[in-house]
């Protein structure tokens, strides 16, 4: 047996089989002139390598099914993807340009794709813009098979894996969601990267910080994943897998015993009541958080909507989010929680999360998270952010939403968001479409940059909500998606902390609501310091809510603050 110690991530134990996720191998172009005698030879490779990728997208398409409306998009991109390599044009036009200029192969249909696409691109056109991609992302599929590379199927993990990787981007980690994983065990990111708050929503058991961890073990082996210790031991023997099957027996006895937490108030021995809401990335987690027992949604992370849709399959082609589709995603998720208030954060893209989308712009940044991102790329691409608040006020009928701006910096900033929520309505006042139009608008406080200045921001929000994960990441000037500086990123800091009880004595001085939403409202030590700072909304992964209701029900107001006191007075 073989032990390895990481950081740990997400809790819970896991046992099963070793999958490993390969590195990704960039594809190179090579560019150079070839002689006339291998015009056919490299033709007929050309045209093989087209065919194999039919026969792949058609075995693909067959697979879909012709009646589910989850699979339509999915069956109009393959069948986008066929018609475009039988185009005889095209075809025509890129064997003219192999038999006149005499480059080889491979670069001539890179070098050709990329022509039509611009010419697409540039057409002025919203329909043309999107098989611009088309045409890109189709040819890529040729050009990997011409040179033998062969992307990761993220499709392929089998249930019941533990994954091996070097990292894994937030759009793998939900298509991964989907199977029914027994762990992940990563290279990169830190304990508040968005890959691990996802794992730790859909309750499977992470390790971060190790280092090379793919290149240490084979798909296959038998593995045990302990998110709390953070160990992962390879091949392990009986007595061993025996010894962790009680602790999984033990810990699962632990969660029913929780349950009987589930639709029960909240509250403190002395009887304080809090609310306990949950945090979700796609509509269907609101079914999970309504299961918990979620007094509402706390945070609905619409980024990780577009996520999911383009992770559908690695060769999706990038596709825009139509108000339509946002929409009924909206609305399910206020029709499923009732009453109950849902906020729904407007879209937090950029930075760390790529979305493969024609309306978002590919920024090559050197530090992205401090770059086009949230509502910067909101105010840039005004477009984006009118489509998805249309969507929002028109779903506002079907539930109780608030609406939320993420990274905001500036009162100008807000106004300026607001402004384009007035135009909005002045929109869907002329057209005549239904929407609510009292939905309250509040922001997010993840910069110190709004902590500081969070009494002049009361006048333009109806309420806050902490963001702490990038509020500490801000504050300490660290990555948290980096491993290497992870032992700096501390929520504790005396600095965040401050930061949070200004941001809490604004709100209460102006009367306006405030919770929390990062990470720090689901662990458990610090609930405990943000109950005793004041705090009396928390938004959490929803399977998170049981054990913070048995955890707050062991204390009294007064020794909750007395534990805050203790941190905010640490110098």
């Amino acid at each position: 047996m073989e032990v390895f110690l990481g950081i740990p991530a997400a809790d819970g134990i896991g046992i099963g089989t070793a999958f490993v996720i390969p590195d990704a191998v960039k594809r190179a172009i090579p560019q150079h002139h070839i002689k006339i005698d291998q015009i056919k030879k490299d033709w007929e490779r050309f045209q093989s390598s087209v065919q194999t990728v039919i026969l792949d997208l058609s075995e693909q398409l067959d697979s879909l099914s012709k009646t589910d409306p989850k699979d339509k998009v999915q069956r109009e991109v393959f069948e986008t993807y066929i018609l475009m390599l039988e185009d005889p044009v095209f075809t025509k036009e890129v064997k003219e340009f192999f038999e006149k200029e005499l480059f080889n192969i491979e670069y001539t249909v890179q070098f050709k794709a990329e022509e039509y696409a611009t010419k697409l691109r540039q057409a002025g056109n919203y329909y043309l813009s999107e098989r611009a991609q088309d045409i890109t992302d189709v040819f890529g599929l040729v050009l990997d098979e011409m040179l033998d590379i062969h992307p990761f199927d993220i499709n392929s993990v089998p249930d019941g894996s533990i994954i091996f990787a070097n990292s894994l981007s937030s759009a793998d980690t939900i298509v991964l969601s989907k199977r029914k994983l027994s762990g992940l065990a990563l290279s990169e990111g830190g304990v508040s990267s968005h890959v691990v708050i996802l794992a730790r929503n859909y309750g499977i058991p992470t390790v971060v910080g190790l280092e090379d961890i793919n290149k240490k073990v084979r798909t296959g082996e038998t593995v045990i994943i302990d998110g709390k210790t953070a160990e992962i031991l390879i091949s392990p023997d009986k007595t061993t897998i025996d010894e962790y099957k009680q602790k999984i027996r033990a810990d699962n006895q632990h969660k029913l015993e929780l349950k009987k937490f589930l639709g029960k108030p909240s509250v403190t021995k002395d009887g304080t009541e809090f609310k306990l809401m949950a945090n979700i990335g796609t509509p269907e987690e609101a079914e999970l958080a309504k299961a918990e027992g979620a007094d509402g949604i706390g945070l609905f992370r619409t980024e990780f909507l577009y996520m999911a849709q383009n992770g559908a399959s690695m060769n999706a082609a990038a596709r825009s989010f139509s108000e339509e589709t946002q929409f009924e995603a909206y609305k399910h998720v206020l029709e499923v929680m009732g009453d109950k208030p849902v906020t729904i954060r407007t879209l937090d893209a950029g930075g760390d999360k790529l979305i493969n989308s024609v309306d978002i712009p590919v920024v090559d940044e050197k530090n992205p998270l401090m770059g086009l991102r949230a509502v910067r790329l909101s105010l840039q691409c005004p477009n984006i952010f009118k489509t998805q608040l249309r969507a929002l006020y028109r779903a506002g009928l079907y539930g109780n939403l608030k609406i939320m701006f993420p990274l905001i910096t500036s009162v100008e900033q807000v106004k300026q968001l607001l402004e384009l929520v007035k135009q909005v309505k002045a929109e869907l006042d002329y057209e005549k479409i239904p929407y609510k139009p009292d939905i309250p608008v509040g922001i997010m406080v993840e910069t110190a940059a709004a902590a500081i200045i969070s009494d002049c921001l009361t006048s333009v929000s109806d309420f806050f909500s902490l963001g702490t994960n990038d509020l500490t990441q801000y504050t300490l000037a660290v990555d948290r998606e980096n491993q290497h500086v992870s032992a700096l990123y501390n929520e504790f800091s005396l600095a965040v902390l401050r930061l949070i009880q200004m941001t809490i004595n604004s709100a209460a001085e102006a009367g306006i609501p405030v919770s929390v939403c990062g990470e720090m409202a689901g662990r458990q030590d610090s609930v405990m310091v943000l109950a005793g700072m004041g705090i009396r909304t928390l938004s959490m992964s929803p399977k998170l809510i049981s054990s913070t209701k048995e955890l707050l029900s062991r204390f009294t107001i007064q020794e909750l603050e007395a534990i805050s006191s203790k941190h905010l007075n640490n110098l």
